[in-house]
């Protein structure tokens, strides 16, 4: 059905680009591949092809990518919560999926807004939107592993300009002095390639390194609280414009963790896996010791408490974030909130239905 949009095909130098009549733009790229905007002929609609390399494991994530999204699909009749499917097709090796084109990632928008946060009350409806999505998702049996604000796309592109006074002596009138603001707060989750079904067997690394949970890196085994635990991550940065865990080392990672949720618990430290054991020292965690350097120390140290991270960045319900964040972000997996129960938090109740 859509082999008509693509025009010719030409590889070189294990990247593959596509020339095509109806061929708007590229909208992403990665080791994947890339993702091209398209005007599809026969729907009338613009779309976004994700055209994967034809290397095995790429295609491999494409196929368990295509079977999840019609899964989903099947049962989120809505199509409010993840990016809809329109069709498939294997071109010359390379799987081609067809979805509805939505705006640009939180993470995307969060750069082009030069790093700055969301307004508290838009975080809450992202993060609502986005409970309920892993809610639904958990419920199928399905864990994400990727979640992270380059995977949540802004439903719309549109946005506002809002002037932002706090603590400087420049007038509105200066460009910088002003941030973008969503139009809409709707959102869907994307990227399903790592989407696996829950297993007892489950000890691989997961996820995106600054979204990555503690029974990951310790290798205890993971399975639907480690989506939680990248819901807190993306929640946190949403609030202060950065990714909370800056960093690119394990134990570096741990440390960080430490410094900001406080100790890990001897109990998970205690079983951690061979491979994890170099980051410990007499039931503790190797730090700063077996720090790589002094400037991995001072990353580290830099860091605040959640609670006085979170307290730079909110005006308000900073109280209830903070509990949230905490339940989101608890070390022991069997202790951290479900999806649904996170979704019952005072948190998502609002200011206005408290003052009410």
């Amino acid at each position: 059905m859509y082999c008509h949009i693509l025009k010719t095909l030409l590889v070189s130098n294990c990247f593959v680009s596509f020339v095509a009549d109806k061929i708007h733009g590229k909208m992403g790229e990665g080791t994947f591949g890339q993702v091209l905007e398209c005007w599809d002929k026969e729907m009338k609609e613009m779309v976004a092809i994700k055209i994967v390399r034809g290397i095995k494991k790429y295609r491999e994530a494409a196929m368990i990518e295509v079977g999840v999204l019609q899964q989903l699909g099947n049962h989120d009749k809505g199509g409010n919560r993840c990016v809809q499917i329109r069709n498939w097709f294997d071109y010359r090796n390379h799987i081609c999926i067809v979805f509805e084109k939505l705006g640009p990632s939180l993470y995307d928008f969060l750069r082009k807004n030069n790093y700055r946060s969301f307004p508290i009350d838009l975080v809450r409806e992202i993060g609502r939107q986005l409970l309920e999505c892993v809610s639904f998702m958990h419920d199928l049996r399905l864990i994400h592993t990727d979640l992270k604000p380059e995977n949540i796309l802004l439903v719309s592109p549109e946005y506002v300009k809002v002037p932002e006074y706090k603590g400087s002596s420049r007038t509105p009138k200066d460009s910088s002095y002003f941030k973008r603001v969503p139009k809409s707060s709707a959102i869907k989750v994307i990227d399903f390639g790592s989407t696996t079904h829950d297993r007892q067997d489950l000890t691989y690394i997961v996820s995106t390194r600054h979204y990555r949970a503690p029974e990951v890196i310790l290798g205890l085994g993971w399975s639907y609280p480690c989506d939680i635990w990248s819901v807190g991550c993306i929640l946190v940065e949403l609030c202060t414009g950065e990714a909370l865990f800056q960093t690119h080392e394990n134990l570096e990672h741990l440390a960080m963790m430490e410094r900001v949720l406080g100790p890990l618990p001897p109990h998970m430290l205690k079983r951690v896996d061979r491979h994890a054991e170099k980051y410990m020292r007499k039931g503790k965690l190797d730090w700063p010791k077996g720090a790589t350097s002094t400037e991995s120390i001072k990353a580290v140290l830099k860091l605040p408490r959640l609670q006085n991270l979170i307290m730079q960045h909110v005006d308000h319900s900073a109280g209830d974030l903070i509990n949230l964040l905490q339940g989101l972000l608890r070390y022991e997996p069997s202790e951290r909130l479900m999806a649904r129960e996170a979704l019952r938090h005072p948190f998502f109740i609002g200011d206005h239905l408290r003052r009410s």
